[in-house]
């Protein structure tokens, strides 16, 4: 026993901690740690996945939807449709220009696992600090696309498209139809956003890594 232990012990490979990591950390075995960040980004990337597409797909399929009763409306009320339809565009933008970083961060590093896997210490220790700043900039994203400057974002887009049919046109009516269904549908966006890293990132700096919940 005292043998496979030392072996075992031999096998092992020592990578120092972020500076935010604590000791308990940097006394894991470094490819237990790469495997946890792989495992957590992968679940999460997922997650952010089917979240980010599924709510991209579902606002541009509701705007499209808001075209489909122009032609049959008075000409003067069509605008109130138009809008509609913009901003469901402009809703779907973030989604397809700024996906969240960690959709394409745990796809990148179980690629480079798959494909190029370290062969030694040195090449354990780089990709493990690599991972560690996928890991804590994904958290970072996270955090930002969730906190209350996303809600404020949410009410002066639509805010604005109130406006627009109310002082523009004076059809206060679908101004504000329009502007609380927006509003509705952009907290329901952020309130369903995973944030998963966040708490991975706290959890991993404290080397807590012990077996993964279930996703």
């Amino acid at each position: 026993m005292l043998l496979l232990t030392s072996s075992r012990a031999l096998a092992e490979t020592r990578c120092r901690a972020p500076i935010d990591g604590t000791k308990a950390l940097a006394d894991i075995d470094a490819r237990l740690r790469l495997a946890w960040i792989n495992d957590h980004l992968s679940r999460e990337g997922h997650r952010m996945a089917v979240w980010n597409w599924g709510w991209a797909i579902g606002i541009g399929a509701a705007g499209v939807g808001t075209l489909i009763p122009v032609p049959f409306v008075a000409p003067e009320d069509r605008v109130d449709y138009y809008t509609g339809a913009v901003l469901a565009a402009v809703g779907v933008l973030p989604f397809i220009l700024a996906p969240p970083k960690v959709i394409d961060d745990s796809r990148t590093l179980r690629a480079r696992l798959e494909l190029q896997p370290p062969r030694d210490d040195q090449e354990v220790c780089a990709l493990l600090a690599d991972a560690e700043a996928r890991l804590v900039r994904d958290a970072r994203n996270e955090h930002l696309m969730n906190g209350w400057w996303a809600h404020a974002a949410n009410v002066a887009i639509n805010g604005a498209g109130f406006l627009f049919l109310g002082l523009g046109y004076h059809h206060w009516a679908s101004a504000i139809a329009n502007g609380l269904a927006g509003v509705a549908v952009g907290e329901a966006v952020i309130f369903t956003q995973p944030t998963r890293s966040v708490e991975d990132r706290e959890r991993y700096m404290r080397g807590e890594l012990a077996p993964p919940d279930s996703p």
